[in-house]
This record gives structure tokens, C-alpha cells and sequence, in this order.
């Protein structure tokens, strides 16, 4: 790691995100103040850090936010008509193992001593798939996709069977550029002993018994100045993402029975901030009269929380967990009134640290197990304590699921 980054204290890493808004203006400012601030600890002459500094951090600034407001975004990528249909059938990479473990991180990439921690805690598991739930603080940059994933030093770890990344609001904030020119040709999928780049946003990991479908909410999280006042971003998925939701991985079949597992960035349903009903109404139009029940995970807000079986503004029923503490400081404060907070099944709000005015929670991952009919999702937190163990098993008859409790940590807030 490079000796500027190394020589940090852990608390000044974290410090840098603590109150951070989620303007696009804010990330950029923050993500140029710290390019200046590596650069002041680079540079031993202080004429140079003086005379450089406007070109540095100011201008730069105003640049990268100006390019990203006004300039074009990334063209959307799909996947083509042959060779790659973004449907990958899950496998081990232990053969003689029939289990298959996946390791979902969300809202990770922040380059801070929790999140390196998560990532080599990972790395000690050995999962067979390792998912990023999107965000890369702070602006989806070359630089920060180094030095969370590609860099020598970088500490995300990659699944022997494949790892693969969402993209989440902080990437389209330099207008997806990075995202999809440098992170996706990273990542990868092992298809019967060739690895294959991910090629979009989305993506179906299936078997027998269960179907895990990232869903790109990314790309239309991000709006343009002026017009986003009057239409608001609704995190909707895009035209071609639905046409091969539809068409490719034939969601409404009403004889497919497997569980449904969804992933994305943005909340299905949400206690703190704003929920995004949009992509969940999106779905209840493909699965029609196939709808049931589903298991969606997601982060963006920064904390470890489980919702109560239920739905939004759509029909759409969903087991909601919310995984956003991968890397971030983790917040633990409670909803503002009791009508949100009745939308809560857990919340773990244990405090880890406290840095300035803050109590901070404890960043951690969730690890999914795969074994014939029954999912379990283990959350596991930096120090691998076992915060939480559940599970579901999936009716092929019906495609419902029953869901129990297998082990839970003593410290977790349950709501009734």
C-alpha cells in the first residue's frame, strides 16, 4: 500500500466520512480533497504545496464536477444477442463440496481500515463468489476503483467461482466511466474453467433450487441539474435490463418455482432514508400471477438491518435486509418516528467506537450458504462475531418459503 495511505491513522480514514451527504457536489468536493491531501503528503516543499494547490483540489474540483453534471454518461451495457447471457449456473469451487457460499458486501469500497478488515475476514472464509453491492467512495474514480479492487495492495477479495459488482449512485457520479471501463473487466464469472469479464450491471446466478439475480439500480439513480427537480431519479430498471429479466431469464414463468433472490444497490423498503418503489413495481409486472414471496438484499444505507416481511408501495412481498455496512461508518440511530420504526424485524446498533460526536456500529458481511433447497444467510462482523443466523427453504410445489431463525447474537435489537 502506498506509504501515504499506510501512514493514515485509522480514525482519520473513517473521520472523512463521517457526515457525508449524498449530493453529487459534496462526493466530488470530498473525493478532490482527497486527491490534494495525498498530494500535500507527497510533496515536502510547501512553496510547491502552496503554488499547486488550486490546480490540485479547486480546479480539479470544478472539473470533475462540472464533467460529471453536464458531460455524457457511459453508454449502458447489456449483453449481446450470442455468446453471453448473463445466466450462470452456481458451482463450487471445491467439487467434492455440495454447499456454495457467496460473500456480499455493500457499500465497501472505502479504502478505510474496516473495510480492509472485512475484506481479509472474507478472504479467511474462502466463499466460491464474492458480490459488491455497489457504492465506491467517493466518486467512482480510476484512482478509488484501484485502490479498493485492482491495485497490487487492494484488499477485495476475489472468489475462486466468480465476483461481480452492482453499480451504486456514488459510481454514476463520474458518470459511470470507471465503473464500467475499469471495475467490470475486473470482475468475472467461472464458467466451466474460463473466466469471463462481467459484461453489465446485472446479472442471474441459478441452480435447482434458487435463482440470484443482481439488478442494476444504479444507472438511473443519478439525475441531470434542473431536470431532476422536476423528475425526480426513481432508480428504475432500464429497458434493456427489463427485456432480459423478461425474455432472457423468463421471470414471470409461472412453472418456475425456484426461490427468488434479489440484489441491488438501492432499498426496496426503507426506515431512514427515502425507499424506491419503482424496480420492485418493475418486477411485480414480470412475475404477474407468479409473484411470491422473495428474499432482497441491498445496502446504501449504511447499517445492518432486517425488515419485516411486507412491501412498499408495490405488491411485491420480500424478506428486506439491508447490508450497507460494509466499509462505512456505520450508523446505529433509530428511524424518526414509530411508523418507520414498526418496518423493522433487527437492527444491530451496537457500538463499536465513538469518533467525535458519533457512535459507530460495527461494519461487517453477509455470507450466504447454498444447500439444496435451504438458503442461510450468516452476518458476520469485522471481529467474525456471528451477529445473525437465518434461513429459508423454498417449496418447488409453490415457490413459498418458510423462514426460521437459527442463532442470534444477544446485543440485537428485535422489534415485535
Amino acid at each position: 500500500m502506498p506509504a501515504d495511505s499506510a501512514d493514515e491513522k485509522p480514525e482519520k480514514k473513517v473521520e472523512k466520512y463521517l457526515d457525508l451527504g449524498h449530493s453529487e457536489v459534496e462526493n466530488h468536493a470530498k473525493a478532490q480533497q482527497k486527491v490534494y491531501e495525498e498530494h500535500v503528503t507527497r510533496t515536502s516543499s510547501a512553496s510547491r504545496i502552496i503554488s499547486e494547490f488550486f490546480s490540485t483540489n479547486v480546479f480539479g474540483f470544478v472539473y470533475h464536477y462540472l464533467r460529471s453534471r453536464f458531460g455524457a454518461r457511459h453508454a449502458y451495457q447489456a449483453y449481446p444477442s450470442e455468446g453471453d447471457s448473463g445466466i450462470y449456473q452456481l458451482t463450487s469451487s471445491v467439487p467434492s463440496r455440495e454447499s456454495i457460499t457467496l460473500a456480499l458486501m455493500s457499500d465497501w469500497a472505502s479504502d478505510t481500515t474496516e473495510s480492509d478488515a472485512v475484506a481479509h475476514l472474507v478472504a479467511r472464509y474462502a466463499p466460491d463468489y464474492t458480490i459488491h453491492l455497489g457504492d465506491v467512495y467517493f466518486v467512482g474514480t480510476p484512482h478509488e476503483i484501484a485502490e479498493n479492487f485492482t491495485a497490487p495492495y487492494a484488499s477485495w477479495y476475489y472468489g475462486a467461482s466468480g465476483s461481480l459488482a452492482l453499480c451504486g449512485n456514488h459510481e454514476m457520479y463520474s458518470n459511470g466511466d470507471a465503473y464500467y471501463q475499469q471495475l467490470l473487466p475486473a470482475m468475472y464469472i467461472n464458467a466451466e474453467g474460463v473466466k469471463k469479464s462481467q459484461r453489465a450491471a446485472f446479472f442471474c446466478l441459478e441452480n435447482e433450487h434458487w435463482r440470484i439475480i443482481g439488478l442494476d439500480t444504479g444507472y438511473t439513480s443519478v439525475g441531470r441539474p434542473f431536470l431532476e427537480v422536476l423528475s425526480p431519479p426513481d432508480c428504475r430498471l432500464r429497458d434493456e435490463q427489463m427485456d432480459w429479466l423478461r425474455d432472457v431469464v423468463r421471470l414471470g414463468d409461472p412453472e418456475d418455482k425456484r426461490g427468488l433472490v434479489f440484489m441491488s444497490h438501492h432499498p426496496y423498503i426503507s426506515a431512514f432514508r427515502e425507499d424506491y418503489f419503482k424496480p420492485g413495481e418493475q418486477l411485480c409486472e414480470l412475475l404477474g400471477e407468479a409473484a411470491r414471496p422473495v428474499i432482497w438484499l441491498w445496502g446504501h444505507d449504511h447499517r445492518l438491518v432486517g425488515y419485516h416481511l411486507g412491501q412498499n408501495k408495490t405488491e411485491l412481498q420480500a424478506y428486506g435486509r439491508c447490508i450497507g455496512h460494509g466499509g462505512m461508518p456505520v450508523e446505529t440511530q433509530m428511524p424518526h418516528n414509530d411508523k418507520e420504526t414498526d418496518k423493522l424485524s433487527f437492527y444491530d446498533r451496537r457500538v463499536r467506537t465513538r469518533i467525535k460526536r458519533h457512535e459507530l456500529g460495527y461494519n461487517g458481511f453477509c455470507q450466504l450458504q447454498l444447500e439444496g433447497d435451504r438458503l442461510t444467510a450468516t452476518y458476520r462482523d469485522l471481529e467474525d462475531t456471528q451477529v445473525l443466523k437465518e434461513s429459508w427453504k423454498v417449496d418447488l410445489e409453490n415457490g413459498q418459503l418458510d423462514w426460521n431463525i437459527t442463532q442470534k447474537h444477544g446485543d440485537l435489537t428485535w422489534f415485535v
